[in-house]
């Protein structure tokens, strides 16, 4: 497609693919104008006139270096590139979006590309961050592993950004709790960055989500992480910096977290360790909580889960359910539970209904993964 795009969503996916993430006077124009007329200003050469008057020479660099890129854009084949990855682009308003990257404000992604069997906005509703260095020791790789795996059994879901070290660990562990993990990558979906944890990122696809604002193609760059940042930050109710030096990138994670009013904690470590100093500084210096596992964790979030360590609770009110969900949930067995298959018999419905549902129930705190399938948590009855 080279000529006029007039879709909305086809918009922002060239946009991703032309302007860097998260630039707020992009952003600003982009709440104010249809994304179309904003990428056929882009196209024309005319964004300029658009953007506030402030810092002229800059603006004129940027939007020339962003017409430059807009150029090259094919929608067409954007699109189908990301079909071929197995991403699907999302974008505000869809139903898929997650309305808890909305207080970004001006710096909220143009767009998602999405890729993964989960469902993004389902899986984000009882989140988690857990983030930390790249360089960790033997003692974060375990608490990472251990927390990941700890909240994935009490049905959170762990978000991280997919890198080495402290970021891995809590991935693997929650993937082998059972519950969804999401990595929020600095690169295109069409790219594993780093490579080394391809394996890894397959398996996130495949019981979890991949997201990121970089269009397909997109390269990693320094920018682009600290950028990624902000969505790890704002995708969850609370982070938790397991490991970091004090110039840990976490410890930017962190400072988002905070600026959006989401719960900041840390784990300490030994004080002879420069990777646990990042941690004592959000301790002692950003009033961060402490904390030492998944318990204490979900008592600082428990005015979103409504869970104190040890109870039960759901993210959300049952009456928030539609007909079909509470349909579901009431063929949701207490013990010792039930597969999708066998649900959705009893509810009278698809197996792909059942699934989809089933995975808003659980990110919703009502139901959870067992041995034999899915079992209705403690403390959550059919509506």
């Amino acid at each position: 497609m080279t000529g006029p795009v007039e879709d909305d969503g086809t918009a922002r996916a060239c946009l991703t693919a032309a302007a860097e993430a998260g630039d707020a006077a992009l952003g600003r124009l982009l709440r104010e104008r249809p994304a179309a007329e904003v990428w056929a200003a882009l196209r024309g050469g005319t964004l300029d006139r658009l953007l506030p008057a402030s810092a002229e020479d800059r603006r004129r660099d940027r939007t020339e270096r962003w017409r430059q890129r807009a150029e090259r854009v094919e929608a067409d084949r954007l699109l189908d590139r990301a079909a071929e990855a197995g991403a699907r682009l999302v974008a505000p308003g869809d139903p898929e979006w997650p309305g808890r990257l909305d207080p970004l404000g001006d710096r909220r992604p143009y767009a998602l590309w999405v890729r993964g069997r989960k469902d993004l906005r389902n899986s984000c509703l009882r989140s988690v961050a857990v983030v930390g260095s790249r360089a960790a020791t033997s003692y974060g790789l375990h608490v990472a592993s251990e927390l990941g795996h700890a909240l994935s059994v009490r049905a959170w879901t762990v978000v991280s950004g997919g890198a080495y070290g402290i970021d891995s660990a809590a991935h693997r562990g929650a993937l082998a709790g059972g519950a969804p993990t999401v990595a929020v990558l600095a690169c295109g979906p069409d790219r594993f960055y780093p490579r080394g944890n391809e394996a890894l990122f397959g398996e996130i696809a495949e019981h979890g989500v991949l997201v990121t604002e970089n269009a397909p193609g997109a390269a990693p760059t320094r920018y682009g992480f600290l950028v990624r940042n902000r969505l790890i930050a704002a995708l969850t109710p609370g982070t938790v910096v397991v490991e970091a030096g004090l110039r840990s990138g976490a410890l930017n994670t962190a400072h988002h977290a905070q600026e959006l009013h989401r719960t900041v904690m840390a784990v300490p470590g030994p004080v002879t360790s420069a990777l646990s100093a990042g941690c004592h500084r959000l301790l002692r210096d950003w009033q961060a909580v402490c904390v030492g596992g998944a318990a204490e964790v979900a008592e600082q979030l428990g005015s979103i889960g409504e869970e104190l360590a040890g109870t039960g609770g759901t993210v959300m009110a049952c009456d928030g359910l539609d007909e079909e969900a509470r349909r579901i949930l009431e063929a949701v067995p207490e013990r010792p539970g039930a597969g999708p298959a066998a649900v959705a018999a009893q509810a009278g419905t698809g197996l792909d209904t059942a699934l989809r549902h089933l995975g808003l129930l659980a990110a919703g705190g009502f139901i959870e993964r067992c041995p034999s399938g899915w079992r209705r948590r403690k403390g959550s009855e059919p509506p």
